[in-house]
């Protein structure tokens, strides 16, 4: 399944969920000093041989890279209506119908204060660095999200899929006349 834009009709939001204020200013503060850091440092020290010096310098560059890309994805939140779960910019990351199943356990493979959603159809791989990300048949969503929100969303979609997997249940048992 390939991520697109929602349509241009308005749907009606469940739950909204929106990146914790102070974890994405721990997050992209840290990024900006350890980035800074490793800059600093490969251009102070005269000493050290250039290979080590220009390794250094990529990786603060990378790290500040990243930070903008924090910085960029955490800028909006995530949607839940009765069909999808989407960006706020519009890009739609599932269908509540291609969704298998949910795991938010301690041991699941999912992002800090978040929860691993298990499709039945692969999406296209993306990375939004602190709100959610693709792979293959799974969707991440979490980082530095709200917690209380992220397990609110978490606990409306379990509902959701439970409901869905009743009615069809509900339509195999029904007998046909």
């Amino acid at each position: 399944m390939k991520t697109k834009k929602a349509k241009k009709k308005k749907e009606e939001i469940l739950i909204e969920v929106h990146p914790s204020i102070p974890r994405r200013l721990f997050v992209l503060s840290s990024l900006v000093v350890l980035g800074l850091f490793a800059i600093h440092f490969a251009l102070v020290r005269s000493e050290a041989e250039l290979g080590p010096k220009l390794a250094t310098l990529a990786f603060g560059i990378a790290v500040l890279w990243v930070a903008d890309r924090v910085r960029q994805a955490t800028s909006g939140s995530l949607q839940l209506t009765k069909d999808t779960l989407r960006h706020s910019s519009g890009e739609v990351l599932t269908t509540v119908d291609n969704i298998r199943s949910l795991d938010r356990g301690v041991f699941a493979y999912k992002p800090s204060s978040g929860f691993l959603l298990r499709l039945t159809e692969r999406g296209v791989r993306r990375w939004e660095v602190g709100l959610w990300w693709c792979t293959g048949r799974w969707v991440g969503v979490g980082g530095v999200v709200s917690a209380p929100q992220a397990k609110a969303m978490a606990e409306l979609l379990a509902l959701m899929i439970a409901e869905r997997d009743a009615a069809i249940t509900d339509q195999t048992k029904t007998p046909r006349s």
